[in-house]
């Protein structure tokens, strides 16, 4: 299709398409001249859209809250309740994840005091409960023949000199109590020094006992092993009472104490919780977690609590009287945090205040209101969106059941 002219028409075509076209055309013409107007006439667009605002009666926002009138009605409306900021006690729950490990006071290690070779072990595997004076290993030491050997000598020398004079048979009954003491010393027990006696044989191999009660947690001898004296042979741990140790926060330190009360979980005993104490709480910081160690010590009836288990310490953590306010009553912002304090005359003023802890319902105030004072507790999020709009709640007209009017003007 061409013009008059014999040209080409640039909108021929299907009808559709032409339209469409011309519209592109249009709409970019009236753009341009938009551009132009609005440049030529500087800031007197925003003038204009100050005035359009005003025509709609509000006031452009600020960034920062101002303070905001409402009636009663409107606040029962909207959800707005009020609270007292209080000076009281502040108590809260503390909880951490916390394991199950050994009471470090009742592990002991056993190490021989002589060097020898091992021939026979009793007790032979990791997690072998043993008991006190249970048999532990059997040692052939060349130490320790000797040894025996000078009290059977000594003993036969002290039967030989019963008639002879008190100083020599006084001096014969010292060799035998130093070489009994000797053996003794090498955690001999008297059982089996008893036994060398009344026998008049010397053992090859001695028996080493246990001298406490627990559970193997870890074992260094195997059989036909060479030992020293000094060697730590086997660890034993009494399970009776364990220790629970969790993490707290920097931040929880200054509501937990020793002596207070908590109450473990355990997961692999669900409804089983215990109660306890804090035993213990040490004295530095992770720097990395910025967490400090508690310890809390529980008896192990049937040794149910094994080391290693994970558990859940709540400490209930009580502070001194503090100011506080209902934990909605504060609006955190990410830069600060504000509250919404009711003056007499009805209006709510914002006020910045710096908080401290936080429990499930209640904020620390460490400053920014007063005790008495009365402060927005609920649907603070609403009255700071009105706040920030520069306008008394009437802004929220558009929205149902918000049909509210403007104030009138407060005289000074």
């Amino acid at each position: 299709m061409t013009d008059s002219t014999g040209g080409q028409n640039p909108f021929a075509g299907s009808s559709g398409s032409g339209r469409r076209n011309l519209a592109v055309v249009v709409t970019t013409i009236v753009a341009a001249m938009a551009a132009a107007l609005l440049l030529s006439r500087g800031g007197d667009g925003g003038s204009a859209l100050g005035a359009e605002s005003h025509v709609h009666g509000a006031a452009p926002a600020t960034g920062e809250s101002q303070p905001v009138m409402i009636s009663a009605e409107d606040a029962q409306r909207i959800g707005v309740t009020f609270a007292s900021v209080e000076l009281g006690p502040l108590s809260r729950e503390i909880r951490t994840v916390a394991q199950v490990t050994y009471d470090e006071t009742r592990v002991k290690s056993i190490s021989p005091k002589i060097d020898g070779w091992v021939e026979q072990l009793f007790v032979n595997y990791n997690g072998q409960p043993v008991s006190a004076g249970q048999p532990l290993l059997t040692v052939y030491s060349p130490m320790l023949v000797s040894a025996q050997e000078e009290l059977l000598l000594a003993s036969r020398l002290t039967q030989s000199l019963s008639g002879a004079a008190t100083d020599a048979r006084t001096g014969a009954t010292d060799l035998v109590t130093a070489a009994r003491r000797r053996l003794r010393n090498w955690d001999i027990s008297a059982a089996e020094i008893e036994r060398l006696e009344r026998t008049g044989q010397a053992q090859r191999a001695m028996t080493i006992r246990s001298p406490y009660s627990g559970v193997v947690i870890e074992k260094n001898v195997l059989g036909g092993q060479r030992i020293m004296a000094g060697d730590a042979l086997y660890k034993i741990a009494d399970l009776s009472t364990v220790w629970v140790e969790g993490e707290v926060f920097e931040r929880d330190l200054p509501a937990v104490r020793v002596g207070a009360a908590v109450t473990t979980e355990f997961d692999a005993l669900p409804g089983e919780n215990r109660g306890g104490r804090i035993a213990y709480l040490y004295p530095t910081l992770n720097p990395e977690t910025r967490t400090a160690r508690v310890r809390v010590a529980l008896a192990n009836p049937g040794l149910r609590l094994k080391p290693g288990m994970y558990a859940t310490i709540r400490i209930e953590g009580a502070m001194t009287s503090v100011v506080s306010v209902p934990r909605s009553a504060v609006l955190s912002t990410g830069e600060r945090n504000l509250v919404f304090v009711r003056r007499a005359d009805g209006m709510l003023v914002p006020r910045n205040v710096m908080i401290g802890e936080s429990t499930a319902d209640r904020t620390r105030i460490v400053s920014g209101v007063e005790v008495g004072e009365s402060v927005v507790a609920s649907a603070t999020f609403l009255v700071d969106a009105e706040s920030n709009l520069g306008t008394s709640l009437g802004g929220m007209g558009d929205m149902p059941g918000m049909d509210m009017t403007l104030p009138a003007p407060r005289k000074e």
